[in-house]
């Protein structure tokens, strides 16, 4: 049986996500601004949340249709087969989101539909399912537009960018599924040499040793669906095998980080750790400016600091030039990709970007600038 799904993503990377669906098996594939739509049956669903490096979460569409009030959405809820998909016992959340919705309150619209649900069980007989804001077993989502809803329920549980062994972080950390997709639009592949020179807590590194190694994302997480009637545990514990007997030895595979917070450089070895690749990747304390590369060519990714998160914009527009000195003596032969939301960057240290790809950090509007540091051009660079 087919089910109708939509998956979110970080706005910028829904290509990526469209071949990662089309990689699993998923037909009818529609991306939409922030998202795809796709169709499938319960074990495209399963893969889509244990493969997907891209989705934040897969949404399984159980109702939609025309309204002009809270009470039209509380009636069409209502009407849904809810204790046909989860237990009275589990317990429940309701998200809703509105774009253009003329309704006053999206609370009150929220609680008119988590009052549907509860009803809907009390009319078959059961109690009522309790609410549970932090760590619900069934999450429920609505999509309010103009004049139409749509309703949700949730497989993947928390979003799918909790990988599941994210112990520790320094501050403002990179969403998992930004990292990875950041890491494809590089174009890196295992085998060439990766270096984030501003590493923080490891998102990157890890995000790269589990393509290293062929592991996916969600291997070390549950999911939503576990929670749900349909949940197959023979179909799924068939997909994790298979998903665990495909995987590369963890071994060194010139995977580097550093960072000149020493804080950062013992939490990056943590995670890494806690993720199960402290093998894969070398992490080192070094400023920027004074280290070296580990090979003659490779790709550098990195989410450098920020106004917004830490420091002043003037601080940066000194160091900026400074960084981009480094680069030209000590990096040519390089493929380096910087993710900030200071769009003038590129600009302050006077290197011309060969990409400049928009893409969002949250809500904050970034662009992930490609820099080419061509071998042998340090003399026709000015510095």
């Amino acid at each position: 049986m087919n089910y109708q799904f939509f998956a979110t993503c970080p706005r910028g990377l829904e290509a990526l996500l469209v071949d990662e669906l089309s990689h699993n098996q998923a037909s009818k594939i529609i991306a939409t601004d922030g998202g795809v739509s796709f169709e499938g049956d319960l074990e495209t669903m399963y893969r889509v949340n244990l493969y997907s490096r891209i989705a934040t979460r897969v949404l399984s569409r159980v109702g939609q249709g025309i309204y002009a009030t809270e009470e039209d959405i509380y009636k069409a809820t209502f009407k849904l087969q809810w204790p046909s998909w989860f237990k009275v016992s589990q317990t429940i959340r309701v998200k809703v989101t509105g774009v253009k919705c003329p309704l006053k309150s999206l609370d009150f619209v929220t609680l008119r539909i988590k009052d549907a649900v509860c009803d809907r069980f009390r009319e078959e007989g059961a109690l009522r399912p309790s609410v549970s804001v932090r760590d619900p077993d069934v999450r429920i989502h609505a999509y309010l537009t103009q004049n139409q809803y749509q309703l949700y329920l949730d497989t993947s549980g928390a979003p799918l960018y909790q990988r599941g062994f994210r112990d520790v972080s320094v501050i403002a950390p990179l969403r998992e599924n930004l990292a990875a997709g950041i890491i494809m639009l590089s174009g890196w592949k295992p085998g060439t040499p990766f270096l984030d020179p501003m590493c923080g807590s490891g998102t990157f590194l890890i995000e790269a040793g589990m393509m290293a190694v062929n592991q996916p994302p969600g291997l070390k997480r549950h999911f939503g669906f576990q929670h749900l009637k349909s949940f197959d545990e023979t179909l799924w514990k068939k997909i994790e095998t298979e998903a665990i007997a495909k995987m590369k030895p963890i071994e060194f595979l010139e995977i580097y980080g550093s960072d000149m917070d020493l804080r950062a450089v013992r939490v990056a070895r943590h995670n890494l750790k806690v993720a199960g690749l402290e093998e894969v990747a070398k992490v080192m304390q070094s400023d920027f400016i004074k280290l070296e590369p580990p090979r003659s060519e490779g790709v550098l990714v990195t989410n450098p600091p920020y106004g917004q998160r830490i420091g002043e914009d003037e601080d940066l527009k000194e160091v900026y030039p400074v960084w981009a000195k480094h680069m030209k003596k000590s990096f040519g032969g390089w493929d380096t990709y910087f993710l900030t939301a200071d769009l003038e960057m590129p600009k302050d240290m006077r290197l011309k970007p060969s990409k400049k790809t928009p893409l969002f950090n949250g809500a904050l509007e970034c662009r992930l600038f490609e820099i080419k540091m061509v071998a042998g051009s340090n003399r026709k660079l000015k510095n």
